[in-house]
């Protein structure tokens, strides 16, 4: 068995797949099963682990793993699925892939995971239930806060602050000392030269507020 011992992934998605594999190569942790609230999904398998069914299963077998993490992309579906596991006795994992670079002084929170080719520079902090995505760098002393996700390719410069379930989009780059609120969309592929408020949708570059 790993040191870490065996952990569920909740969510048998395509997302969940990069999950598993990072779960694999980190060598931390063993995948015993897969959850999904999608009857569908229920015998199914995912990368070879069963789906043995939802929320109201995973009660049941509590007992043969309460560790696991969250593997759905939607911000605010993963961070409600987060939230209940927490009140249900569960405990997540953070996942780190082993080809990602975290540098010292470097805090991730628990339920995050953080994709092959990454780069988190010192003195920043990434909260829980976030996704740092494939080949994404976050840079010196930045704020990532908790269920954000920072799309594949995002460059975060220095002393960024990013809000709670923000999504940052494929290919962004966003600028030092900019802060970006909570509930936020930043389209794939903008320039964020300038805050951007709580909830705000934005695109393009320079970054602008959408309609």
């Amino acid at each position: 068995m790993s040191e870490g011992g065996g952990v569920f992934v909740f969510g048998a998605s395509g997302h969940g797949k990069v999950v598993i594999d990072a779960i694999e190569r980190a060598g931390r942790h063993a995948v015993l099963f897969i959850y999904d609230d999608a009857a569908a999904k229920r015998g199914t398998e995912l990368m070879g682990y069963p789906v043995v069914g939802d929320r109201t299963e995973l009660l049941a077998r509590r007992g043969e793993a309460r560790q696991g993490i969250v593997a759905i992309g939607d911000n605010g579906i993963r961070w409600h699925v987060a939230q209940w596991l927490v009140e249900n006795g569960c405990t997540l994992v953070a996942v780190i892939h082993p080809a990602a670079d975290i540098a010292r002084e470097v805090r991730i929170e628990a339920g995050t995971v953080v994709m092959a080719g990454c780069v988190v520079n010192s003195g920043t902090h990434v909260g829980r239930n976030a996704i740092i995505n494939t080949g994404a760098t976050v840079d010196h002393d930045c704020a990532v806060g908790d269920g954000a996700h920072i799309g594949p390719g995002a460059h975060i410069c220095g002393h960024v602050v990013i809000g709670a379930r923000t999504l940052i989009g494929a290919g962004t780059t966003v600028i030092p000392s900019v802060r970006i609120g909570a509930d936020a969309v930043i389209g794939a592929g903008s320039t964020v030269l300038a805050d951007v408020p709580d909830g705000a949708r934005a695109g393009g570059t320079p970054c602008r507020l959408l309609a």
